[in-house]
């Protein structure tokens, strides 16, 4: 490690952001344990659609069971589209786990940073049948309260309690990972004490799909929809779209041991970047994610050497894995063991990096690499190790990688409490 890194990372020292809290909503189940399970197990709950029935893709990976009503409340769940309900279940869970209580704590100390690509188009697209079906005076007053996509901040920020800054960013694909890079920013600027970062998404609608089907970029490979999310795979088509969201609990990793809270992990390092190349297509050499990988090892005061996980993006398309992979390489080398939890999630899109977070904290706590499901022939064109079954080993630490449509790229560094 040469000087220039040392010294950064001697300056980094005091702003070591620690992650106290984690909660999941995703296909792989309600919940932390549930989620991490399945993917631990490999097990991709891709399955055929009722409400894709008839369009060009018509499977999916949704959040199995999630009764919104019984989480939340009747009457507030009505009030809120579903990527809100999955973020505020996420962060009650991650609240919960953080052993704070929102009654007590200092609200104006409280931020809330969570990613989204879309917002609520489930909500825009029965609203447009509405206006279409029963004219103006039937849409809903909630409209707009409902699909807006800071709604979701706001709406946490309400039942927390959170005063603090709040907000919600987009950077379509790496937006969970953006906002956690974001929080931490906030928490090094000493603008928050917690902040409550992560992503959430619910984008499987007929209007949305089609528009990725039209695209070319969903897998079409419905005769075993369990199959089709097959990253670095190389019999990949495509991926399969998910939904869900990812929620963390991040403080000063001082003001957390001073507390006594427990650590999952450590948010040491983060990179930002953009390709500046094309609209949905990465950059073919990767060297735009290489740039925020980069600086984001800088950033931790680390180098490519000291890494022994890569939680990759690997979103199961053709172009997006062939360009991760070359700049894994050329990064890394053969080193690290790589992996995607896409092959059992799907692409929770704006919510993937935050989701993709907690796994690689869950990763690296309990030394456990999970597969990359549905991984049978490693494209002969990527010279990086991919985990095809669980492996345990040390990680002391770790990255996770996410992209986005833009070329917009977030690199997270995780590392061991």
């Amino acid at each position: 490690m040469d000087a220039h890194v040392v010294h950064r990372a001697a300056a980094r020292a005091g702003t070591d952001v620690a992650v106290t809290g984690i909660g999941l909503v995703t296909p792989g189940g309600i919940g932390v344990a549930a989620s991490w399970a399945a993917v631990r197990a490999g097990r991709s709950p891709a399955a055929a659609d009722p409400l894709l029935a008839g369009g060009p893709v018509a499977f999916s990976c949704r959040v199995p069971g999630f009764d919104a009503g019984a989480l939340l409340g009747e009457r507030r769940a009505l009030r809120l589209d579903r990527f809100t309900q999955f973020a505020l279940v996420a962060a009650a869970e991650a609240v919960a786990g953080a052993g704070l209580d929102p009654l007590t704590w200092d609200g104006a100390r409280v931020g809330v940073v969570l990613g989204c690509a879309d917002g609520g188009p489930a909500t825009v697209e029965g609203q447009h049948d509405r206006l279409r079906d029963h004219g103006p005076d039937q849409v809903s007053p909630l409209l707009l309260p409902m699909q807006l996509p800071n709604m979701m901040a706001g709406q946490t920020a309400i039942q927390f309690g959170a005063r603090g800054p709040n907000l919600v960013v987009a950077t379509a694909c790496a937006s969970g990972a953006t906002a956690i890079g974001t929080a931490r920013d906030l928490l090094a600027l000493d603008r928050c004490d917690i902040v409550l970062a992560g992503g959430s998404e619910a984008m499987i609608t007929p209007l949305v799909m089609a528009g990725f089907a039209r695209m070319g970029a969903l897998s079409r490979r419905a005769d075993d929809p369990a199959a089709a999310s097959r990253p670095f795979d190389a019999d990949r088509d495509g991926f399969v779209a998910g939904e869900g969201a990812g929620v963390l609990v991040l403080e000063r990793a001082a003001d957390a041991r001073a507390r006594g809270a427990r650590v999952h992990g450590r948010i040491i390092g983060h990179g930002a970047s953009a390709d500046a190349h094309h609209v949905t297509s990465p950059a073919p050499d990767g060297s735009g994610a290489e740039a925020a990988v980069r600086a984001a090892l800088l950033d931790a005061g680390a180098g490519p050497g000291d890494v022994q996980h890569v939680n990759a993006h690997g979103t199961s398309t053709q172009l997006n894995d062939l360009a991760e992979a070359v700049m894994l390489h050329r990064v890394f080398g053969g080193g690290p063991l790589v992996t995607s939890t896409k092959g059992v999630t799907g692409h929770l899109l704006g919510a993937a990096g935050a989701v993709e977070a907690v796994l690689t904290v869950l990763a690296v706590q309990q030394g456990v690499v999970p597969p990359t499901a549905n991984l049978e022939t490693l494209d002969p064109r990527m010279e990086i190790k991919v985990a095809d079954h669980e492996t345990e080993t040390r990680i002391d630490l770790a990255v996770s990688t996410s992209c986005g449509f833009g070329g917009q790229n977030a690199v997270l560094a995780i590392a061991a409490p």
